[in-house]
């Protein structure tokens, strides 16, 4: 009886356990935007060095929860669902993550179409490394490598090896960084990396400038360095074919309160700035990161004839064709009509036999007409839509195409009647033969 007891209790508290709820998630279709963020850190003093970042996250609304990254506790799912929206990893210099958490979890998380900060330092492991280089950056070989720059560094009575670099190489594009230009230099201290130029998915956000390179500054260079000049990568942004992002960057500092804050002089410049341009430059860069901007949605896919309103399950071939989409972009807090004049439509079937650039009403419809092509076959209706910053959109709807019924051509087709008139001349020779024939002697 004791052991059935126990038996019966076991089975009450896993089932307990089964239906437990687990935590509410908010990314979806209706509000894209990362909510609960796991920041995993090597040391929780971070907590208050970085307070500036991370309270403006929470202002906007994120829940960010802490833990070491050696927390035996960790994981970042539960009975196959995501307990994160998105993973903040300030923690470069851990060999080994606590609990179920490892590289492999780690890709397999940015695989689900979440999205991934990662800042490191000159103490950076194999294992941060090995997590940034299958995102698509490389960093320097060398350990102990860190960038350095004699001519764009920042005037600094303490940094005499001038690895405090002053950046302002900043990647164009205002979907990224926000409307608003930045105007300071930004403040970078740490290690660089490579991006590979054929990886169109990976972008450089910060750039160093073409007289910096990669070496470690407490030792005499015997080689030409393996990074230099607009090679090195300060900080990058990839945004992965399932619209998960990622940032890459190379020094920790740049998201402290004291980066944040400090002033800054260029060499070579009268300028002093009383603030860098770190803060907007980290709070933007965070906003896109996180689908603040950019994440673009499609909706009310419709196609029917011309001067109808119902959508077909099969067209004719030469048939008139109306073909229409709403296409929205997450502001933050709504979805506001994207505005654009390049998203085409393809009518495909192999190969596009129709391509199409839609027009736009600037309310987020856009709309085209064009005939169906003298073929018949199945069809599909396709946006690939790819925009440099934006999340891309990919629709496709199945279509077939017949060929005219045997009673739907004309009766008498004008192309055709010079056979018409071979046929009944060859008719009325034939008659005139038989007649002929028949009675002439």
């Amino acid at each position: 009886m004791a052991k059935q007891r126990q038996s019966l209790l076991f089975l009450f508290s896993l089932i307990t356990l089964l239906l437990s709820p687990l935590p509410a998630f908010s990314f979806s279709d209706e509000s894209p935007t990362a909510r609960r963020i796991l920041v995993l850190v090597d040391d929780l003093a971070l907590r208050s060095s970085h307070s500036i970042f991370f309270n403006s996250l929470i202002s906007r609304g994120y829940q960010l929860e802490f833990k070491l990254a050696d927390d035996p506790s960790l994981s970042l799912q539960r009975y196959g669902q995501f307990l994160y929206d998105g993973l903040i990893l300030f923690a470069p210099s851990v060999s080994r993550f606590g609990g179920s958490l490892d590289q492999s979890r780690v890709l397999e998380f940015v695989d689900a179409g979440h999205d991934l900060i990662l800042a490191v330092d000159s103490n950076a492991s194999d294992l941060v490394r090995g997590i940034a280089t299958d995102s698509g950056a490389d960093f320097d070989e060398d350990p102990e490598a860190v960038v350095i720059d004699h001519l764009s560094y920042a005037v600094s009575d303490t940094d005499g090896d001038h690895t405090l670099i002053a950046s302002d190489n900043l990647i164009k594009s205002n979907v990224i960084l926000g409307d608003k230009a930045i105007e300071a230099p930004i403040l970078f201290r740490g290690i660089g990396h490579s991006v590979n130029p054929a990886n169109t998915l990976v972008l450089k956000a910060l750039t160093a400038f073409p007289s910096a390179y990669s070496a470690n500054p407490k030792t005499k260079l015997s080689s030409p360095p393996s990074l230099t000049g607009s090679s090195i990568s300060l900080v990058s942004v990839m945004q992965a074919r399932n619209n998960a992002r990622v940032l890459i960057s190379g020094s920790l500092e740049l998201f402290s309160n004291r980066f944040l804050r400090s002033s800054v002089q260029k060499a070579g410049s009268k300028t002093i700035y009383d603030k860098s341009g770190n803060e907007q430059f980290v709070t933007e860069a965070a906003k896109w990161v996180f689908h603040e901007r950019g994440h673009l949605k499609a909706v009310n896919v419709k196609h029917n004839k011309v001067g109808e309103t119902t959508e077909p399950g099969i067209y004719r071939i030469n048939d008139d064709l109306e073909y229409s989409v709403e296409i929205y972009e997450w502001s933050g807090k709504s979805w506001e009509p994207y505005v654009a004049d390049d998203v085409q439509v393809q009518f495909f079937m192999m190969s596009p036999y129709v391509l199409k650039t839609m027009s736009t009403n600037k309310k987020g419809l856009y709309s085209t007409s064009f005939k169906v092509p003298d073929v018949y076959g199945v069809f599909q209706f396709k946006v690939e839509y790819e925009r440099l910053g934006y999340t891309s959109l990919s629709l496709a709807k199945q279509i077939p195409v017949r060929p005219f019924r045997h009673n739907e051509y004309e009766r008498f087709i004008p192309a055709a009647f010079p056979y018409y008139a071979a046929s009944f001349s060859t008719m009325g020779a034939f008659f005139i033969f038989s007649i002929v024939y028949l009675y002439h002697k």
